[in-house]
Protein backbone atom coordinates (compact mmCIF):
# COMPACT_ATOMS: atom_id res chain seq x y z
CA UNK A 1 0.00 0.00 0.00
CA UNK A 2 2.19 2.85 -1.00
CA UNK A 3 5.06 1.59 1.02
CA UNK A 4 3.16 1.55 4.06
CA UNK A 5 3.80 -1.16 6.58
CA UNK A 6 0.81 -3.08 7.73
CA UNK A 7 1.10 -3.27 11.57
CA UNK A 8 -2.21 -4.28 12.74
CA UNK A 9 -5.92 -4.12 12.81
CA UNK A 10 -8.50 -2.87 14.96
CA UNK A 11 -13.06 -3.08 13.87
CA UNK A 12 -12.10 -4.11 10.90
CA UNK A 13 -9.88 -1.47 10.36
CA UNK A 14 -5.92 -1.86 8.99
CA UNK A 15 -3.50 0.39 10.41
CA UNK A 16 -0.06 1.36 8.33
CA UNK A 17 2.58 3.57 9.47
CA UNK A 18 4.05 5.20 6.57
CA UNK A 19 7.92 5.73 6.75
CA UNK A 20 8.41 8.45 7.11
CA UNK A 21 6.59 8.10 10.54
CA UNK A 22 9.77 6.21 11.75
CA UNK A 23 12.15 9.53 11.29
CA UNK A 24 9.37 10.84 13.50
CA UNK A 25 9.87 8.62 16.26
CA UNK A 26 13.41 8.47 16.43
CA UNK A 27 13.25 12.70 16.31
CA UNK A 28 10.56 12.60 18.90
CA UNK A 29 12.08 9.75 21.29
CA UNK A 30 15.69 11.84 21.20
CA UNK A 31 14.05 15.32 21.72
CA UNK A 32 11.95 14.53 24.82
CA UNK A 33 14.89 11.69 25.93
CA UNK A 34 16.90 14.42 26.08
CA UNK A 35 14.63 16.42 28.06
CA UNK A 36 14.22 13.71 30.28
CA UNK A 37 18.24 13.67 31.19
CA UNK A 38 17.67 17.40 32.57
CA UNK A 39 15.56 16.10 35.27
CA UNK A 40 16.68 12.47 35.57
CA UNK A 41 20.17 11.52 35.89
CA UNK A 42 20.26 7.77 36.67
CA UNK A 43 19.66 5.07 35.40
CA UNK A 44 21.51 6.01 32.35
CA UNK A 45 18.89 4.58 29.61
CA UNK A 46 16.00 5.46 32.09
CA UNK A 47 15.09 9.37 30.14
CA UNK A 48 15.55 7.24 26.76
CA UNK A 49 13.16 4.71 27.18
CA UNK A 50 11.02 7.33 28.90
CA UNK A 51 11.24 9.52 25.70
CA UNK A 52 10.57 6.15 23.13
CA UNK A 53 7.62 5.38 25.69
CA UNK A 54 6.30 9.15 25.39
CA UNK A 55 6.66 9.14 21.39
CA UNK A 56 4.77 6.18 21.20
CA UNK A 57 2.29 6.99 23.29
CA UNK A 58 1.73 10.41 21.36
CA UNK A 59 1.51 8.11 18.30
CA UNK A 60 -1.22 5.90 20.14
CA UNK A 61 -2.99 9.00 20.62
CA UNK A 62 -3.16 9.86 16.95
CA UNK A 63 -4.53 6.78 15.96
CA UNK A 64 -7.17 7.52 18.72
CA UNK A 65 -7.95 10.55 17.02
CA UNK A 66 -8.17 8.93 13.76
CA UNK A 67 -10.30 6.13 15.37
CA UNK A 68 -12.67 8.62 16.71
CA UNK A 69 -13.46 9.71 12.79
CA UNK A 70 -13.55 6.17 12.01
CA UNK A 71 -15.84 4.76 14.38
CA UNK A 72 -18.62 7.73 13.89
CA UNK A 73 -18.23 7.02 10.12
CA UNK A 74 -18.85 3.56 10.34
CA UNK A 75 -21.52 4.49 12.64
CA UNK A 76 -23.18 6.23 9.59
CA UNK A 77 -22.25 2.65 7.21
CA UNK A 78 -19.08 4.19 5.86
CA UNK A 79 -16.42 1.93 5.31
CA UNK A 80 -12.97 2.40 6.40
CA UNK A 81 -10.34 1.53 4.50
CA UNK A 82 -7.24 2.30 6.54
CA UNK A 83 -5.57 4.21 8.80
CA UNK A 84 -2.61 5.49 8.68
CA UNK A 85 0.39 7.16 10.65
CA UNK A 86 3.13 9.29 8.25
CA UNK A 87 5.34 12.37 8.61
CA UNK A 88 2.30 14.98 10.38
CA UNK A 89 -0.05 12.81 11.93
CA UNK A 90 -2.54 10.20 10.94
CA UNK A 91 -5.30 9.87 8.38
CA UNK A 92 -8.17 7.37 8.00
CA UNK A 93 -9.46 6.86 4.56
CA UNK A 94 -13.41 6.88 4.10
CA UNK A 95 -14.84 4.91 1.15
CA UNK A 96 -17.14 7.78 0.53
CA UNK A 97 -18.24 10.68 2.07
CA UNK A 98 -20.96 11.75 4.57
CA UNK A 99 -25.03 12.01 3.03
CA UNK A 100 -25.71 14.87 5.11
CA UNK A 101 -23.76 18.12 6.79
CA UNK A 102 -25.04 17.25 10.19
CA UNK A 103 -23.32 13.55 9.71
CA UNK A 104 -20.35 15.07 8.03
CA UNK A 105 -20.07 17.76 10.91
CA UNK A 106 -20.26 14.42 13.49
CA UNK A 107 -16.95 12.68 11.75
CA UNK A 108 -14.99 15.71 11.70
CA UNK A 109 -15.75 16.92 15.12
CA UNK A 110 -15.25 13.82 16.55
CA UNK A 111 -10.93 13.22 16.00
CA UNK A 112 -11.00 16.43 18.38
CA UNK A 113 -13.23 15.30 20.75
CA UNK A 114 -11.14 12.00 21.48
CA UNK A 115 -7.95 13.94 22.26
CA UNK A 116 -10.00 16.77 24.04
CA UNK A 117 -11.37 13.38 26.14
CA UNK A 118 -7.33 12.10 26.49
CA UNK A 119 -6.35 15.05 27.64
CA UNK A 120 -9.16 15.76 30.56
CA UNK A 121 -8.53 11.67 31.32
CA UNK A 122 -4.83 12.03 31.73
CA UNK A 123 -4.72 15.70 33.76
CA UNK A 124 -7.18 13.77 36.05
CA UNK A 125 -4.83 10.61 36.44
CA UNK A 126 -1.87 12.99 36.95
CA UNK A 127 -3.93 14.80 39.75
CA UNK A 128 -5.38 12.24 41.50
CA UNK A 129 -2.69 9.59 41.92
CA UNK A 130 0.47 9.36 43.55
CA UNK A 131 2.76 8.92 40.49
CA UNK A 132 6.56 8.90 40.38
CA UNK A 133 8.57 11.93 38.83
CA UNK A 134 9.41 10.05 35.64
CA UNK A 135 5.27 8.93 35.07
CA UNK A 136 3.97 11.98 36.24
CA UNK A 137 5.92 13.95 33.26
CA UNK A 138 5.20 11.18 30.90
CA UNK A 139 1.92 11.89 31.81
CA UNK A 140 1.32 15.93 31.56
CA UNK A 141 3.63 16.24 28.40
CA UNK A 142 0.88 13.36 26.89
CA UNK A 143 -1.77 15.25 27.76
CA UNK A 144 -0.38 18.86 27.07
CA UNK A 145 0.46 17.11 23.11
CA UNK A 146 -3.52 15.92 22.95
CA UNK A 147 -4.75 19.23 23.92
CA UNK A 148 -2.41 20.95 21.19
CA UNK A 149 -3.43 17.95 19.14
CA UNK A 150 -7.37 18.57 19.45
CA UNK A 151 -6.56 22.67 18.67
CA UNK A 152 -4.52 22.75 16.19
CA UNK A 153 -6.84 20.26 14.12
CA UNK A 154 -9.71 22.50 14.88
CA UNK A 155 -7.88 25.20 12.16
CA UNK A 156 -10.58 26.10 10.16
CA UNK A 157 -9.01 24.88 6.52
CA UNK A 158 -8.52 21.85 4.62
CA UNK A 159 -7.08 19.28 5.31
CA UNK A 160 -7.46 19.94 9.06
CA UNK A 161 -10.61 18.66 10.91
CA UNK A 162 -11.74 22.47 11.37
CA UNK A 163 -11.38 22.68 7.44
CA UNK A 164 -13.82 19.88 7.65
CA UNK A 165 -15.91 21.42 9.88
CA UNK A 166 -15.86 24.65 8.22
CA UNK A 167 -17.17 22.64 4.69
CA UNK A 168 -20.40 20.60 6.77
CA UNK A 169 -21.30 24.49 8.00
CA UNK A 170 -20.90 25.70 4.72
CA UNK A 171 -22.76 22.66 3.41
CA UNK A 172 -25.40 23.13 5.40
CA UNK A 173 -26.31 26.74 4.77
CA UNK A 174 -25.73 26.72 0.80
CA UNK A 175 -27.05 23.41 0.49
CA UNK A 176 -23.82 22.88 -1.50
CA UNK A 177 -21.02 20.60 -0.49
CA UNK A 178 -18.65 21.44 -3.02
CA UNK A 179 -18.97 25.02 -1.74
CA UNK A 180 -18.10 24.19 1.44
CA UNK A 181 -14.70 21.95 -0.12
CA UNK A 182 -14.04 24.85 -2.13
CA UNK A 183 -14.47 27.67 1.02
CA UNK A 184 -12.90 25.58 3.26
CA UNK A 185 -9.47 24.76 1.14
CA UNK A 186 -9.25 28.24 0.31
CA UNK A 187 -8.76 28.62 3.82
CA UNK A 188 -6.38 25.69 4.10
CA UNK A 189 -4.03 27.49 1.91
CA UNK A 190 -4.47 30.92 3.48
CA UNK A 191 -2.93 29.69 6.94
CA UNK A 192 -0.38 27.43 5.43
CA UNK A 193 0.96 30.37 3.78
CA UNK A 194 0.82 31.68 7.27
CA UNK A 195 3.02 28.74 8.45
CA UNK A 196 4.80 28.85 5.65
CA UNK A 197 5.90 32.63 6.36
CA UNK A 198 6.76 32.38 10.66
CA UNK A 199 8.41 29.25 9.85
CA UNK A 200 10.65 31.30 7.42
CA UNK A 201 11.12 34.23 9.82
CA UNK A 202 11.68 31.75 12.45
CA UNK A 203 14.49 30.66 10.58
CA UNK A 204 16.15 33.32 10.12
CA UNK A 205 15.58 34.20 13.41
CA UNK A 206 13.99 37.21 13.04
CA UNK A 207 10.84 35.82 15.03
CA UNK A 208 11.71 33.51 18.55
CA UNK A 209 9.36 31.21 17.26
CA UNK A 210 8.45 29.59 14.04
CA UNK A 211 11.14 27.39 12.21
CA UNK A 212 12.05 24.55 10.50
CA UNK A 213 8.83 22.36 11.84
CA UNK A 214 6.39 25.50 11.30
CA UNK A 215 7.72 25.69 7.89
CA UNK A 216 6.86 22.19 6.76
CA UNK A 217 3.60 21.99 8.44
CA UNK A 218 2.98 25.02 5.99
CA UNK A 219 3.81 23.73 2.58
CA UNK A 220 2.23 20.08 4.39
CA UNK A 221 -0.97 22.41 4.68
CA UNK A 222 -0.43 24.09 1.35
CA UNK A 223 -0.09 21.21 -0.59
CA UNK A 224 -2.87 19.22 0.55
CA UNK A 225 -5.34 22.46 0.34
CA UNK A 226 -4.63 23.01 -2.94
CA UNK A 227 -5.25 18.96 -4.12
CA UNK A 228 -8.77 19.89 -1.92
CA UNK A 229 -9.47 23.24 -4.15
CA UNK A 230 -8.72 21.44 -7.42
CA UNK A 231 -10.70 18.67 -6.21
CA UNK A 232 -13.62 20.90 -5.49
CA UNK A 233 -13.27 22.68 -8.53
CA UNK A 234 -13.30 19.29 -10.49
CA UNK A 235 -16.70 18.32 -8.66
CA UNK A 236 -18.40 21.72 -8.88
CA UNK A 237 -17.88 21.23 -13.10
CA UNK A 238 -19.35 17.66 -12.50
CA UNK A 239 -22.20 18.66 -10.84
CA UNK A 240 -25.08 19.49 -13.75
CA UNK A 241 -23.59 16.26 -15.85
CA UNK A 242 -26.19 13.50 -15.64
CA UNK A 243 -25.14 9.50 -16.50
CA UNK A 244 -26.71 10.01 -19.64
CA UNK A 245 -24.93 13.08 -20.77
CA UNK A 246 -21.54 11.11 -20.86
CA UNK A 247 -22.90 7.54 -23.01
CA UNK A 248 -20.54 5.87 -25.66
CA UNK A 249 -22.17 7.09 -29.11
CA UNK A 250 -22.92 4.06 -31.10
CA UNK A 251 -22.76 1.81 -28.03
CA UNK A 252 -22.02 -2.44 -28.34
CA UNK A 253 -25.95 -2.89 -28.07
CA UNK A 254 -28.11 -4.91 -30.05
CA UNK A 255 -31.47 -6.79 -29.94
CA UNK A 256 -31.28 -10.54 -29.73
CA UNK A 257 -33.77 -10.96 -32.32
CA UNK A 258 -31.35 -10.66 -35.08
CA UNK A 259 -29.72 -12.91 -36.41
CA UNK A 260 -25.54 -13.54 -36.98
CA UNK A 261 -25.92 -12.32 -41.01
CA UNK A 262 -27.67 -9.06 -40.04
CA UNK A 263 -25.58 -7.82 -36.87
CA UNK A 264 -22.68 -8.78 -38.08
CA UNK A 265 -23.68 -6.77 -41.23
CA UNK A 266 -24.88 -3.78 -39.48
CA UNK A 267 -23.06 -4.01 -36.34
CA UNK A 268 -18.96 -5.62 -37.01
CA UNK A 269 -18.53 -5.07 -40.48
CA UNK A 270 -16.68 -1.16 -40.98
CA UNK A 271 -17.94 -0.50 -37.48
CA UNK A 272 -15.50 0.16 -34.40
CA UNK A 273 -14.58 -3.17 -32.96
CA UNK A 274 -15.73 -3.67 -30.20
CA UNK A 275 -14.88 -7.49 -28.50
CA UNK A 276 -18.38 -7.82 -26.84
CA UNK A 277 -21.98 -6.65 -27.12
CA UNK A 278 -24.80 -6.28 -24.58
CA UNK A 279 -28.50 -7.79 -26.07
CA UNK A 280 -31.47 -6.57 -25.57
CA UNK A 281 -35.32 -8.32 -25.60
CA UNK A 282 -38.23 -6.98 -27.37
CA UNK A 283 -38.69 -4.23 -24.58
CA UNK A 284 -35.21 -3.17 -24.67
CA UNK A 285 -34.20 -4.80 -21.41
CA UNK A 286 -30.76 -6.66 -20.99
CA UNK A 287 -31.13 -9.75 -22.34
CA UNK A 288 -27.66 -11.58 -22.30
CA UNK A 289 -24.10 -10.89 -23.72
CA UNK A 290 -22.73 -11.89 -27.01
CA UNK A 291 -18.39 -11.99 -27.30
CA UNK A 292 -17.44 -11.69 -31.14
CA UNK A 293 -15.60 -15.01 -30.12
CA UNK A 294 -18.69 -16.40 -30.18
CA UNK A 295 -19.80 -15.92 -34.06
CA UNK A 296 -16.62 -18.19 -34.75
CA UNK A 297 -18.45 -21.31 -33.22
CA UNK A 298 -21.38 -20.98 -35.90
CA UNK A 299 -20.32 -22.05 -39.49
CA UNK A 300 -21.36 -18.91 -41.88
CA UNK A 301 -23.81 -20.86 -43.58
CA UNK A 302 -25.89 -21.01 -40.87
CA UNK A 303 -25.55 -17.39 -39.93
CA UNK A 304 -28.67 -16.59 -41.31
CA UNK A 305 -30.88 -19.03 -39.61
CA UNK A 306 -29.57 -18.26 -36.51
CA UNK A 307 -30.53 -15.83 -33.96
CA UNK A 308 -28.19 -14.18 -31.67
CA UNK A 309 -29.96 -15.13 -28.31
CA UNK A 310 -29.09 -18.87 -29.34
CA UNK A 311 -25.79 -18.22 -28.75
CA UNK A 312 -25.88 -15.10 -26.17
CA UNK A 313 -24.18 -15.61 -22.90
CA UNK A 314 -25.70 -15.27 -19.37
CA UNK A 315 -25.78 -11.55 -18.04
CA UNK A 316 -21.87 -11.44 -16.03
CA UNK A 317 -22.24 -8.84 -13.08
CA UNK A 318 -22.25 -5.49 -14.66
CA UNK A 319 -23.05 -1.79 -12.87
CA UNK A 320 -26.34 -0.28 -13.86
CA UNK A 321 -27.25 3.43 -13.17
CA UNK A 322 -30.62 5.45 -14.74
CA UNK A 323 -29.56 8.32 -17.03
CA UNK A 324 -30.20 10.67 -14.34
CA UNK A 325 -27.75 9.63 -11.87
CA UNK A 326 -24.92 12.66 -10.76
CA UNK A 327 -21.70 11.67 -13.02
CA UNK A 328 -20.22 12.30 -9.44
CA UNK A 329 -22.21 9.32 -7.52
CA UNK A 330 -21.27 7.01 -11.18
CA UNK A 331 -17.65 8.10 -10.83
CA UNK A 332 -18.13 6.68 -6.87
CA UNK A 333 -19.69 3.83 -8.13
CA UNK A 334 -17.08 3.04 -10.56
CA UNK A 335 -14.54 3.66 -8.05
CA UNK A 336 -16.19 1.47 -5.12
CA UNK A 337 -16.94 -1.04 -7.33
CA UNK A 338 -13.33 -1.26 -9.42
CA UNK A 339 -15.39 -0.92 -12.95
CA UNK A 340 -14.37 0.28 -15.93
CA UNK A 341 -17.62 0.43 -17.55
CA UNK A 342 -21.48 0.74 -16.42
CA UNK A 343 -24.42 0.56 -18.01
CA UNK A 344 -27.42 3.35 -18.28
CA UNK A 345 -30.80 2.51 -18.37
CA UNK A 346 -34.38 4.42 -18.17
CA UNK A 347 -36.71 4.24 -15.62
CA UNK A 348 -38.40 1.11 -16.90
CA UNK A 349 -34.94 -0.67 -16.92
CA UNK A 350 -35.09 0.06 -21.17
CA UNK A 351 -31.37 0.26 -21.99
CA UNK A 352 -30.47 3.53 -23.31
CA UNK A 353 -26.42 2.71 -23.70
CA UNK A 354 -22.61 2.74 -21.47
CA UNK A 355 -20.30 4.38 -20.16
CA UNK A 356 -16.90 3.74 -19.54
CA UNK A 357 -14.01 5.73 -17.97
CA UNK A 358 -12.57 6.75 -21.77
CA UNK A 359 -16.11 7.58 -22.45
CA UNK A 360 -15.76 9.80 -18.96
CA UNK A 361 -12.63 11.34 -20.38
CA UNK A 362 -13.47 12.47 -23.61
CA UNK A 363 -16.92 14.33 -22.56
CA UNK A 364 -14.77 16.02 -19.97
CA UNK A 365 -12.32 16.92 -22.99
CA UNK A 366 -14.52 18.41 -25.29
CA UNK A 367 -16.41 19.96 -22.38
CA UNK A 368 -12.98 21.71 -21.55
CA UNK A 369 -12.88 22.83 -25.28
CA UNK A 370 -15.56 24.25 -25.69
CA UNK A 371 -15.55 26.03 -22.74
CA UNK A 372 -11.87 27.76 -23.54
Amino acid sequence: MNGNIKIGSLFGIPFYINPSWIVVLALVTFDYGYQFTEIISSPVLLPWLLGLATALLLFVSVLAHELGHSLVAMSQGIKVKSITLFLFGGLAVLEKESKSPLDAFLVAIAGPAVSFCLFGILTLLNNALPLSLPLRLVVEILASLNLVLGLFNLIPGLPLDGGNILKAIVWKITGNPNKGILIASRFGQFFGFIAIGLGLLGILKILHFGGIWTFFIGLFLLQNANMAAQSGQIQQQLENISAGDVMIEKAPIAPQDLNLREFANNYVIGQKPWKRFLLTDNQGKLSGILTIENLKNVPTSLWSQTPLSQIQEKIEDILVVQAKTPLLEVLSMMDQKMSNELLVVSENEEILGLIDRISISQFLQKRSLGST
